[in-house]
């Protein structure tokens, strides 16, 4: 998921455009993008969104969801738990416990729904305690599909100025929770739609940070995000001759050896391959 486009659900007339984006992933948005009187027609247009998505697409649907504690939670679920929905996003995330209750209900819609595919969690890291409670936080349950940091909640409220300097800490530390899980993590919006140049820079220093890709708040980010967090040409052919290095040399017994002059053991070997998964299945996806 290298990018992913947040669409208001209080915007039908964008969900069009949004399926015929290059976003790998759809996010309908029914908390932060809707005013609180509009809530419910919101509610009813993503749901509409949500039953009306072809079963055949190689877009990923994801909603955001109001968070488990207002009131408008359980409505939300039960309007978007369906065939068509492939992960919900839990906002302002703050302990184990609300991903674990927030499961509940969706595994309850889905065994009265009959339906035979698991719906994901994504997990949002954008509060200070939710940041202190990652770690915990991500083991929660295994339908979490990964952790997402949310800069804009968790930085504006405290005064802390968004720069890569204040940035890089919070990435690391939401990276090596999801790591901890297994899982990957993803990197928030970038809001200042017309400086694409910031939305690349936040983008390379994510991706250095380890995430797996970027929320697009407009269709303008998305082609930049897609080109970042995908292995360069370079990086795939780096990680084929790691590879194809490694199958030889441990055929003899050899678990540390040098490529181009760099050495290679374990953990590179296991990067290597993962590079080449991550080509794979992008490309074999479109």
């Amino acid at each position: 998921m290298r990018s992913k486009l947040f669409v208001p659900g209080s915007r039908p007339e964008f969900f069009e455009k949004a399926w015929r984006s290059e976003a790998d992933a759809l996010s309908f948005d029914l908390e932060d993008a809707v005013v609180e009187a509009g809530k419910a027609e919101a509610r009813a247009r993503v749901a509409e969104a949500v039953a009306a998505a072809p079963a055949q697409r190689t877009k990923m649907l994801i909603v955001r969801a109001n968070a488990v504690e207002t009131p408008h939670f359980e409505a939300d679920l039960e309007a978007v738990v369906g065939p068509g929905l492939d992960i919900v996003n839990l906002p302002k995330v703050e302990s184990p416990d609300a991903v674990v209750q927030a499961c509940r209900l969706i595994e309850r819609l889905e065994q009265a729904r009959g339906l035979k595919r698991r719906i994901g969690v994504l997990v949002n890291i954008e509060t200070p305690r939710g940041l202190r409670r990652a770690a915990e936080i991500a083991a929660a349950t295994d339908r979490i599909v990964g952790l997402q940091v949310g800069f804009g909640d968790l930085f504006a409220p405290l005064g802390v100025v968004r720069t890569l300097a204040t940035l890089t800490p919070v990435w690391l530390a939401v990276r090596l929770a999801a790591a901890e899980a297994g899982l990957p993590a993803y990197d928030g919006a970038f809001v200042a739609v017309s400086d694409l140049a910031g939305f690349r820079a936040e983008a390379e220093a994510a991706r250095a940070a380890g995430f797996a890709g970027k929320s697009c708040v407009h269709p303008s980010q998305i082609a930049t995000a897609n080109a970042i967090f995908f292995p360069s040409a370079a990086e795939i052919e780096r990680a084929r001759r790691i590879v194809a290095a490694a199958d030889e040399k441990q055929a003899r017994g050899v678990g540390a050896f040098t490529v181009e002059g760099v050495l290679a053991d374990g953990p590179f070997i296991t990067r290597a391959r993962d590079v080449l998964r991550l080509a794979q299945r992008t490309n074999a996806n479109g």
